[in-house]
């Protein structure tokens, strides 16, 4: 039997916000997935793979997925990117996949007819043909395909039904013999070629979609039967006036939060201790079972203790991404913008604000480039200095380490935990600083051009459960190897200068040590330990900067952590898991709650934690976010700016808690 022939195929996936092209990405790829950057740009560039085998041939598909776009007249960064990368010359794809909502197609085909002209061969998806079934929508599938002269695939991505339909349109793709543009604008070029001539001519595009919207009427008209009123757009509408309200609306979007919160701690606090006491027992099984010894020191104390400052918070860090996904699915995150919209023009800022702002208590980077769909400037600007003041979820670790020495015995309380409203309050303190930061930042930046705020909003979804697993595995796979190897290096790292230094001191210490553990000598154990770290290379770094940081309560060992948590904030759990993984055994926070100083009063006092928690609250210890803000605004000086701007925020706020509470 002879081989398959592989055939590789470029597709592009194209289409409105909200019209379910990632649904019907996941659909088609499955886990087969790839983050990168389109080239020049910091726009995120979703890629995935899948097959198709037909008459003896394997065709390997490389689909890329582009930023949403309403029409082929970009006018913000992200527009701009599906723009090129639909006309460009270079790197032409071998199918377009344009994906619609089959309940909007008075919106959606404008696009469609824009791909369609540019000669592409093309797949029109109509998605969401459930939720179009519904409302009663009829189409007309056969005499719209035979009218665009493309092949039309009705699917639901959320179900996957309708998706082995999709690979075959993909095979059968044409190019259309009919166009939907205005001749006598046409010319001697193509619609390609006077798109990119009239890139910047508003009475063209104007012309071009008048033309288009006459034609789709038509279309409508012929092939679409529906009712004067949508049920479901009318459903969503009747929410909408609790859910939106002027009062209510605000009063919805705190208890949201609330409830977010209070599940993160009550729901992942028992995978959290299964975890926790896993890595315990490796560690003490390990001790017991390897020879004593450099590489085993190595292994217990700086790799295992490292991955255990990874692996811990996966429950939060799931729940927080799962959270997140299920307000943007519901429909929710679009109504945060419209009822926020009025309180952020008066911190120069408009709706468009709002999902970054939000999406930062995920991530910065990615909310930082999601502003790009933000046209002002200077709105745009004030929105990637602010963002970073939201709580992210690499601050979630340190956050649930810091109170749980607050309230060690909240457990018993049920749902509602202490826990809980404190995390709550520190994101709230979070969104605080970014609206006063904004308010100042739009009184000195001037404005050169005025901004409108306008978003469609989606009808209402449940969300779908194999889509949003998709996105909590891919955001914590993220998590585990990106900022995991970041952790683990780092762990390593600490442990040789935890484990080594060059004084006469440390030397006579480490000899002691050797002694009392060849004749197991346990009760001097935790002393010399403690002696052998004060007296390494670490132990010397933190004696250094330890004068700085005193004010506001830290020690050297905090301090330690400090400096290595500028790589990324959540660093600081692995770093304190590695600087106190000598001593007894036990979890990191009951050593961190057990830890005293040399008069034996306890480190981890309520001013101490609170002082920690309004430093991390604030500081900008992120170097991918330094990066991408450089990248995003095309500026040193306001990176620069905006990290001392924050710098001195952090350490000025944890400096006056500490004086105040102690």
């Amino acid at each position: 039997m002879s081989a398959l022939q592989n055939i590789p195929l470029q597709v592009l996936l194209a289409g409105n916000p909200n019209a379910g092209k990632s649904s019907l990405f996941n659909a088609l790829t499955g886990l087969s997935q790839k983050t990168g950057n389109y080239a020049g740009v910091t726009v995120d560039k979703y890629e995935g793979f899948f097959r198709i085998n037909h008459q003896d041939k394997n065709y390997s598909v490389n689909l890329i997925d582009l930023p949403g776009i309403y029409s082929l007249n970009p006018k913000t960064i992200d527009e701009h990117v599906a723009f090129d990368n639909l006309v460009s010359e270079k790197n032409k794809p071998d199918v377009v996949v344009v994906v619609v909502d089959a309940g909007n197609l008075k919106r959606n085909l404008l696009l469609a007819t824009q791909v369609i002209d540019l000669k592409y061969k093309t797949v029109v998806v109509l998605n969401m043909m459930d939720e179009a079934e519904k409302q009663n929508i009829s189409i007309n599938i056969n005499g719209l395909q035979e009218k665009l002269g493309v092949p039309v695939v009705a699917v639901n991505s959320r179900t996957g039904e309708g998706i082995e339909g999709v690979k075959t349109a993909i095979l059968n793709a044409t190019v259309s013999h009919s166009h939907f543009y205005d001749m006598a604008n046409l010319k001697s070029k193509t619609y390609s070629d006077l798109l990119i001539s009239e890139k910047n001519n508003r009475t063209f595009h104007n012309q071009d979609q008048m033309y288009r919207i006459n034609l789709i009427r038509y279309l409508i008209n012929s092939f679409v039967q529906a009712p004067t009123k949508l049920f479901m757009r009318e459903f969503s509408k009747k929410i909408d006036s609790v859910i939106t309200h002027k009062i209510f609306g605000y009063l919805f979007l705190i208890f949201i939060l609330f409830l977010i919160f209070q599940s993160i701690f009550f729901i992942a606090e028992y995978p959290m201790e299964w975890i926790e006491s896993a890595f315990i027992k490796i560690q003490s099984w390990l001790q017991d079972t390897l020879p004593q010894g450099a590489l085993s020191d190595l292994l217990v104390n700086g790799i295992v203790s490292g991955l255990s400052g990874v692996f811990i918070f996966i429950p939060q860090i799931a729940l927080l991404f799962l959270f997140v996904g299920i307000l943007e699915d519901t429909g929710y995150m679009a109504r945060a913008g419209f009822i926020m919209d009025k309180i952020m023009r008066r911190f120069g800022l408009n709706g468009r604000s709002v999902i970054p702002l939000i999406s930062g208590t995920a991530c910065a980077v990615p909310s930082i480039m999601a502003t790009r769909s933000i046209s002002n400037f200077k709105e745009r600007l004030i929105t990637v200095f602010i963002i970073p003041l939201v709580s992210c979820s690499a601050r979630l670790p340190v956050y649930i380490l810091i109170v749980s020495l607050l309230y060690p015995n909240d457990s018993d309380q049920g749902f509602f935990h202490s826990k809980g409203l404190v995390l709550l309050l520190l994101y709230l303190i979070g969104f605080t600083a970014t609206f006063l930061t904004a308010f100042f930042l739009n009184k000195l930046i001037p404005n050169k051009e005025s901004s409108v705020f306008i978003m469609e909003l989606p009808i209402y979804r449940f969300p779908h459960i194999k889509n949003l697993l998709f996105l909590v595995y891919n955001k914590v796979k993220v998590f585990v190897f990106e900022a995991g190897k970041i952790i683990m290096a780092i762990s390593i790292i600490l442990w040789f200068l935890s484990s080594y230094g060059y004084s006469e001191k440390f030397r006579q210490t480490d000899l002691a040590l050797t002694k009392a553990l060849a004749i197991n000598q346990t009760d001097s154990l935790t002393y010399l330990q403690a002696q052998k770290l004060e007296h390494s290379f670490v132990g010397s770094i933190g004696r250094k900067i330890e004068p700085l940081i005193k004010p506001m309560g830290f020690d050297w060992k905090i301090g330690i952590a400090l400096i290595t948590s500028f790589a990324a904030r959540e660093v600081f759990v692995g770093s304190m898991a590695t600087i106190y993984s000598a001593g007894n055994e036990g979890s990191i926070r009951d050593k961190l709650m057990n830890e005293t100083d040399s008069s034996g009063k306890k480190i981890y006092t309520p001013a101490v934690c609170w002082s920690l928690l309004l430093f991390y609250s604030f500081a900008l210890q992120c170097m991918s976010t330094i990066a991408i803000v450089k990248r995003e605004t095309k500026s040193w000086k306001w990176t620069g700016i905006q990290f001392l701007y924050m710098s001195a925020l952090a350490y000025f706020s944890a400096l006056i808690a500490y004086q105040l509470l102690s």
